[in-house]
Parts: structure tokens; sequence; C-alpha cells
């Protein structure tokens, strides 16, 4: 298999609601809302998160993002009044902080350790 883009979906109860926090989070808008039960950001020339809503599978969902500096973006999104969790070691691969999105989704935020 030959993988040219990630897009990565969440569901949500609400657009307005989560596309709100996603906001915040990633500190802008959504690059495009195609309808009004979906918004969508590109989160790198190859990967993009969208959310969409579907009530009954709402919650359930785990989103990785790697970063090159995890306290910095920490400090960022905390600015824009999201608290992610507590930094957690990745036994010789890196370390992470997660926080969950108004429906329970989690997003984690890891930055990996150089050679990992």
């Amino acid at each position: 298999m030959t993988v040219r883009y990630a897009f990565a979906g969440l569901a949500v109860r609400e657009l307005a609601a989560a596309a709100a926090w996603y906001e915040r989070l990633l500190g802008r808008p959504p690059t495009f809302v195609p309808n009004e039960t979906e918004a969508v950001w590109q989160l790198a020339s190859t990967a993009s998160l969208y959310v969409a809503v579907d009530a009954e599978r709402a919650g359930g969902g785990i989103v990785t993002l790697a970063v090159a500096d995890l306290e910095a973006e920490i400090a960022q999104i905390a600015e824009r009044g999201i608290a992610m969790g507590a930094v957690e070691e990745i036994a010789g691969a890196g370390r992470k902080s997660v926080a969950r999105d108004p429906d329970g989704n989690a997003i984690a935020l890891v930055q990996v350790l150089a050679g990992s």
C-alpha cells in the first residue's frame, strides 16, 4: 500500500460546538466547510483532520498529531483556552499529552524523539 494523503475524521454530536473547540485547539478556523455537517482543517500538505456530525458514534475517536515542540504547542493551546493533559513519557520513543473534545474524542499531541 502506498498512502499519499491521510484524511482522519472524528464523529461529533453538534458541528458548531465542535468546530469552535477545534478552532481553539488548532489556532485557526477550518480550511473549508464542505457542507452543514462537516468541517475540515488541512494540517500538513498530506494530512487533514475533519469533524462530521454523527451523534451515534460521537466521542469514541482517537487522533494523534506529531509536533516538533510539545511544550510550546501545549502553551499556545492553553492561551486559547484548552488544557492539555499531563505530559507522559513514551518509553524510548517520545512524549505525549492528550485533550478531549466536547464529545470525548481524544486528541493526542506527540513529540517523537530523534532516531525513534
